[in-house]
């Protein structure tokens, strides 16, 4: 007989304990054959705990739309001979028949191998190893963050690269999928494996443009981008930690609103389209947070989390689209300064974009005075967990798993342009430059309470970056606090290529003249940089010691001349390593 030891089971999530089973499954003379049910997505699995992990896959019938029972079956070798746990499941379509569970009762520090059953049919084998038990020190601990994967643009052989790293778990920032097809952003080259996205529900939006909208159609771009093979075997290869961004619901979306143009619709129904789509899609311990599709409102859902790796590492990873209040210079308010139409047109550009920093200030105090906080990206439940978590932790390295950049960056044209360009820039107010004080008290929280060792693993920007963090955004008078790594995107269209666009032949566009000559002016204007490449498009790997915390960036060529992702697709690696007590990261471009 089996001996099971469930803890709790529902149509969307079950947990169960770990336990010695001793019949055979799949051998009823009832089973279905082999050919009746498909694993088209392959298998995952996410939220590694020193007791427990979630697996994920998506069993769907070849014909037909009926719910499918399957089993999820662990065990310490890969021809399950040492079984670890198996439970019974089923794959509704009423959630697109993914089905997500977590095994209770695992052994830390330990690899498991993990498949599914249904019928005559197998999934892939996947491996996952649980985190270090909470006493332990571990040596150390190797990681990978990834993110802004667009299906339309570029390659993905970044992934093949990260499926040849020995990695514990990797950490995905979000943009996991891009709600738009055929943007002006995504009008470049893709490899050929990568056609255009036909949304069933698609809405059209200026430029030609189709955004997603119905949950159909935020399904059918998880399928899609979880076709790709390579997607597949990292998910196959070691758990995944993972959180959103902007692009799993909207372009720069705050809360249930939409930015495609200055009137910031709110856009409830399609909020929890995107939502539950993500939330069906992803390997999340939803015994540790909370989705709930019976609750009204956008804000059905809680991700924001973190994991504990031995003594030696404290990751926390926040929610920084949820909650967050408006952008402080509203994009309506910044048309009607200009004596255009508040709604019409899109006004990102001196809003949301290269902000004169006299007008970001003076919008700030106006947000302040009618909310009575500080504007900012975590709302004020999530700030309290945040600022209480970090000063709580007594890990070696608190690890923040942060969307949006933290480091600075402003740029002054003052003196070198004429008006109106004559200002001092904030270049990105959409991260935590364009809240400002809200910057200040977080990280002023940081400097307060003495938290040491604290390094930002960061995505959104397209581009590699590494800069020291100051609790008040000044370098020169401003105490150190943490250290921002920023990983370039997967495929996405670099930050370069963006600005680039955006000078067009205004007089910012010798600023942009070149990659390497874009990066010397911003480091030149913001001091805290240690390091930057804007023209970039890879992923990063952490190693992680009791004495250090290394960081290796790894470049990624671009497509070559017949459209196709390099046969031989790295270009570069460079490392970054900080020491144990210290803010001051050491450099070495180029290494082996």
């Amino acid at each position: 007989m089996d001996r099971r030891g469930f803890l709790r089971s529902s149509a969307y999530f079950t947990v169960a304990g770990a336990g010695t089973l001793l019949s055979a499954c799949g051998s009823g003379d009832d089973n279905p054959p082999q050919g009746t049910y498909t694993f088209p997505l392959g298998v995952a699995s996410g939220d590694p705990k020193e007791a427990s992990i979630v697996f994920w896959t998506r069993c769907a019938p070849k014909s037909g739309t009926a719910d499918v029972d399957l089993r999820l079956e662990v065990a310490l070798d890969a021809n399950f001979n040492s079984p670890a746990g198996i439970i019974d499941l089923s794959a509704r379509s009423q959630y697109d028949h993914t089905v997500r569970a977590k095994l209770t009762g695992l052994t830390p520090a330990t690899r498991y191998y993990y498949r599914f059953r249904a019928g005559g049919d197998l999934s892939p084998v996947g491996q996952a190893r649980t985190a270090p038990a909470a006493a332990s020190t571990p040596s150390q601990m190797r990681f990978a963050w990834m993110t802004c994967q667009d299906w339309s643009i570029n390659h993905w052989a970044a992934m093949s690269l990260m499926a040849n790293e020995e990695l514990d778990f990797i950490v995905h920032l979000g943009d996991y999928v891009y709600e738009t097809v055929g943007a002006a952003f995504q009008a470049g080259r893709a490899e050929p494996g990568h056609t255009r996205i036909e949304l069933p529900d698609g809405v059209a939006i200026e430029g030609g443009a189709r955004y997603a909208n119905s949950l159909n159609d935020y399904r059918t771009l998880y399928k899609t981008y979880r076709s790709d093979p390579r997607l597949q075997a990292l998910h196959a290869k070691c758990p995944m930690v993972v959180i959103w961004d902007d692009h799993e619901f909207s372009d720069d979306c705050w809360q249930d609103h939409q930015t495609y143009d200055n009137a910031n619709r709110q856009q409830t129904s399609r909020r929890r389209n995107a939502t539950q789509a993500w939330a069906e899609y992803m390997p999340v311990d939803w015994g540790d947070v909370s989705f709930d599709l019976n609750k009204a409102g956008y804000d059905n859902i809680r991700i924001y989390r973190d994991f504990r790796f031995g003594t030696l590492m404290h990751l926390v990873m926040t929610d920084q689209r949820l909650y967050r209040d408006d952008h402080v210079v509203s994009e309506a308010d910044y048309a009607r300064m200009l004596q255009g139409d508040p709604e019409n047109g899109d006004d990102s550009i001196g809003s949301r974009y290269f902000v004169p920093q006299p007008l970001l200030a003076q919008f700030e105090a106006r947000a302040k005075g009618t909310l009575g906080r500080n504007p900012g990206l975590l709302g004020t439940t999530q700030t309290d967990w945040w600022k209480n978590t970090m000063k709580a932790s007594t890990a070696t390295w608190k690890v923040w798993g942060n969307e949006v950049t933290l480091n600075r960056m402003w740029l002054d044209m003052r003196t070198l342009a004429p008006a109106p360009y004559n200002n001092l820039y904030v270049v990105n107010a959409d991260g935590w430059d364009g809240f400002p004080s809200y910057r200040a008290e977080m990280l002023g929280h940081l400097a307060a309470n003495n938290v040491k060792n604290v390094v930002a693993i960061t995505g959104d920007l397209h581009a590699f970056q590494c800069g020291v963090i100051y609790d008040n955004n000044d370098p020169a008078t401003g105490k150190a606090v943490a250290v921002d790594f920023v990983s370039a995107g997967i495929s996405s269209s670099s930050f370069y290529q963006y600005l680039r666009a955006g000078a067009g032949a205004t007089p910012l566009a010798p600023l942009v003249a070149t990659p390497q000559g874009f990066d010397q002016v911003l480091r030149m204007n913001n001091p805290g940089f240690a390091y930057a490449d804007h023209d970039a498009q890879g992923y990063a790997v952490a190693t992680v010691t009791p004495a250090s915390f290394s960081v290796v960036f790894n470049k990624v060529k671009a497509l070559d001349a017949s459209g196709a992702a390099p046969s031989a697709p790295l270009a570069k690696r460079t490392r970054i390593t900080l020491a144990a007590g210290s803010t001051v990261p050491r450099v070495e471009d180029n290494v082996a």
